[in-house]
């Protein structure tokens, strides 16, 4: 029997029928979001210890371009059975590529070791969404994903601070290295808890279309990561005819590969279901082609301190919290699709005033406020598009629905990332300083923001007014 069928009715997240899930999901997104932030934070102190500056953005994406493939076939392992083994998988991968970044010798060895923690953090986001949409009725799902968020407080708190410390005395490598045993208990706590989440009802049938799909999509993944790899390797050459042939073929190639791994219409953003696929992406573009240049910009550009830089990645930590919070209160009141909006718009001023933080004359601490407003955008849009999609999705494709999504998320931070890293590259490359690539990577992303905008009207089923208890479905590969 699953916790769901043991619950009362009115049972909340932490009471004895849902609490295990809830700590086990918050214990795990704890200490994923504090190796998130504390890489960014000490990033600078990496570079200046083993150069290669124009590897910067390669440190994020090549974490992003593993987690595309890991969130593709940990969506197809879960729609073929539970969600223990797939997340043992995952963090095993995590902690190898926390053990080979701490012990890196150069940047390119800390780019592959980055890769290694994607494969498996990719594995979190699609359990942690179909353990919800297994286990928890739909009035509570809101109310979780806030609390997820919530998870990035204490890290959000802490970990900039904490991670600029060990930076600046013992040494950046430890960053990596320390969270090692804190990942082994979290793995043991999740581990107990998920192992009570039943797998989706399937027959002989079912089991064998999910096969055949997983044979399927993991080489496609491949096919959207060596592509985007591809596309951006050909930004960062510096060369004209390197760049024209592998933008086209990357782009080509992953184009191609991500129409058979998202929902029918996703590339053309069409109404619902692939809509809100294809935003998630669009909003993460946005938001980290600035976040993770937010500590380069402070220490390497306007001279703070790692420390005194991490306090602005807190503010949009926290400010990201309470956006998500806000949405929840206001989900039994409002659709989504008018958060998802809302929290565009906001995202889009707080980056645009951030910006100005790369003039000079600008006193840099004015980053606290301003990136925090980004972060509050973040929480407004982010979760509203997760739930729209568990809508809108059969249950017996939650999976595929949610590797979709975090696909998404995840191709969109590492695009983004790399397209100001390869305007940083060139910066620097022509200048000797990175501000002018800083400068035209974040006008990049706030009109990617603009954009978001514009397609979040989009999210509504056409001739139908879609109110929060309206759960609209929509056929999804």
């Amino acid at each position: 029997m699953t916790q769901t069928h043991r619950s009362r009715p009115d049972a909340g997240l932490w009471s004895p029928a849902h609490r295990r899930l809830t700590l086990g999901l918050v214990l795990t997104i704890t200490l994923v979001a504090f190796e998130a932030l504390a890489v960014s934070t000490v990033m600078p102190i990496v570079a200046q210890e083993l150069g290669d500056l124009e590897l910067y953005g390669w440190v994020f994406t090549a974490f992003m371009l593993g987690s595309l493939i890991g969130v593709v076939v940990i969506g197809g392992l879960i729609d073929r059975g539970g969600l223990g083994g797939p997340l043992l998988v995952g963090i095993g991968l995590f902690s190898i590529g926390l053990l080979a970044g701490g012990l890196a010798p150069s940047m390119a060895v800390l780019v592959a070791a980055r890769f290694l923690q994607g494969l498996g953090a990719g594995a979190i986001p699609p359990i942690a969404y179909v353990a919800i949409g297994r286990s928890l009725p739909e009035r509570l799902r809101p109310s979780m994903f806030a609390t997820l968020s919530t998870a990035w407080v204490l890290p959000g708190v802490l970990g900039p601070a904490i991670a600029g410390v060990i930076g600046e005395t013992v040494g950046w490598r430890w960053v990596f290295l320390g969270l090692l045993p804190l990942i082994a208990v979290a793995a043991a706590i999740s581990l107990s808890s998920l192992r009570h989440v039943r797998p989706a009802a399937a027959s002989a049938s079912d089991e064998a279309l999910a096969a055949a799909s997983l044979r399927k999509r993991v080489p496609l993944a491949i096919a959207v990561a060596t592509g985007t790899g591809l596309f951006l390797a050909g930004l960062t050459t510096g060369s004209l005819v390197p760049l024209v042939v592998l933008v086209a073929i990357g782009a080509t190639i992953a184009i191609l590969s991500l129409r058979r791994l998202t929902p029918v219409g996703t590339l053309r953003a069409a109404r619902g279901l692939p809509a809100a696929v294809l935003l998630r992406g669009v909003l993460t573009f946005t938001f980290f082609a600035v976040d993770a240049y937010v500590a380069l910009v402070l220490v390497g550009w306007r001279g703070q301190t790692a420390v005194e830089a991490g306090v602005s990645l807190t503010a949009a930590t926290l400010a990201w919290t309470v956006g998500s919070w806000i949405q929840a209160r206001g989900s039994s009141r409002w659709a989504p699709d008018r958060f998802v909006r809302a929290g565009f718009m906001v995202v889009v001023a707080g980056l645009g005033a951030f910006s100005l933080i790369l003039w000079p004359e600008l006193n840099p601490w004015l980053a606290v406020p301003l990136f925090g407003l980004a972060g509050l955008g973040m929480g407004l849009a982010y979760a509203p598009l997760a739930l729209i999609v568990l809508r809108e999705a059969p249950a017996s494709g939650q999976g595929a629905a949610s590797s979709a999504l975090s696909l998404s998320d995840v191709l969109g931070t590492a695009l983004g990332t790399g397209v100001t890293g390869a305007l940083v590259a060139e910066s620097v490359r022509d200048t000797g300083e990175p501000a002018l690539g800083l400068a035209v990577g974040f006008g990049v992303a706030i009109a990617a923001g603009i954009g978001g905008v514009v397609l979040s009207g989009r999210l509504r089923a056409r001739g139908r007014l879609q109110t929060p208890g309206d759960m609209p479905v929509t056929a999804s590969r």
